[in-house]
Formats: C-alpha cells, sequence, structure tokens
C-alpha cells in the first residue's frame, strides 16, 4: 500500500493504519532501533510506541515521507530510552556511536547554545551535501541509523575494512567541519 492511502487511514481512525504500517515499513523501524538498543524486546516496544505516537499525531500530521517520518520517531524514542536504560547500568550501540563523535559535536543546552546547534545544523547538512553520494549514505548510516561497518558494507557488496577506512576518513571531516562552521573537504 502507498504511503498516501496508509496516512489516510490514519486521518480515518482506521486501526488497518498500524498493520499496513507494520507491513511496509515495521523491519526498517525495528533496525533502527535494534541498531541503538542492541536488546530485541526494547526495540519492539519502540516500534509500538511508533505506532502509538503515528495514531495520535495524525491528524493532524500528514507526513511528507512516512518512513523517514517514523524512523525519526523509533530513533528518538530509542535514543530516549537507552539513556534510561545507560542510567541503570545498561548501555548499547549508540555508547560506541557517541565515542566517535563526542569531541566533534557540542550538547546544546542555553538559548545561546540552542542557536549554535541550529548553525551546526545547517553546516553539518552543507557539509553532507557536499560529500560523494555513498560516503554521505555510509555516515548516516553509520551515525543516524546506528549501522555497523560490517552492516553497510555488506549493503554496498564492500569489505568491512574498505568501509571502515572510509568512514574513519570521513569523520575528522566532519569534526573539522562542525569546529569551523564551513565545509570540510568539500
Amino acid at each position: 500500500m502507498d504511503d498516501s492511502k496508509i496516512i489516510d487511514l490514519y486521518w480515518r481512525r482506521d486501526e488497518r493504519a498500524i498493520a499496513e504500517t507494520d507491513s511496509k515499513y515495521g523491519a526498517y523501524c525495528r533496525a533502527v532501533s535494534m541498531n541503538i538498543l542492541g536488546v530485541r524486546e526494547d526495540a519492539e516496544e519502540c516500534v509500538s510506541d511508533t505506532y502509538a505516537r503515528a495514531w495520535n499525531a495524525m491528524p493532524p500530521e500528514r507526513p511528507g515521507r512516512l518512513l523517514a517520518w517514523l524512523a525519526g520517531i523509533t530513533r528518538n524514542l530509542s535514543i530516549d530510552r537507552w539513556r534510561r536504560e545507560r542510567t541503570h547500568g545498561r548501555s548499547g550501540t549508540v555508547t560506541v556511536l557517541l565515542g566517535e563523535l563526542e569531541e566533534c559535536v557540542p550538547s546544546p543546552r542555553g538559548l545561546e547554545e540552542i542557536m549554535d546547534a541550529r548553525e551546526l545544523d545547517r553546516v553539518l547538512n552543507g557539509w553532507l551535501g557536499s560529500l560523494p553520494r555513498q560516503d554521505c549514505a555510509d555516515f548516516m548510516r553509520r551515525y543516524w541509523g546506528g549501522e555497523s561497518v560490517a552492516d553497510i558494507a555488506a549493503k554496498r557488496s564492500a569489505t568491512a575494512w574498505a568501509t571502515s577506512s572510509t568512514t574513519d576518513a570521513i569523520t575528522p571531516r566532519a569534526c573539522t567541519c562542525t569546529a569551523s562552521g564551513i565545509p570540510a573537504g568539500s
């Protein structure tokens, strides 16, 4: 079923919307959550919560890209759960990913830093747009989707070593970009 028809089901409050969403995008949402949490049961719960959020948001929301919208909800719920679990001594893949990027991206707190975060968003989007398509996709899979280097390599039919070399080369350029406010290597 195409996205506009699924969204129409939500707007009509037809419970088939959840089943159609799960059929079309459930596997992707579970993968996003698993990449962050690493625990199948926690990931399933986050995906169920994603569907509940979607149900409560539509209407009035009418997402332009349903997959991206759902993945964003899933990712945010999974990160929130990861943060809660971390305070109880559990953690997952996110710890590794944050460690790789912690010196590149400041944490927004005050109003001035929030404005800096908006500028950071603009700079990073510009930098990502300047990357070759495959490098941008790899960076986003690694740091937004939380995918392992091995999984990224398998999707591109490349070796894990080659993919790791590429992502290892891109990450310092992201740091340079965020520190200087200009796209690095463009």
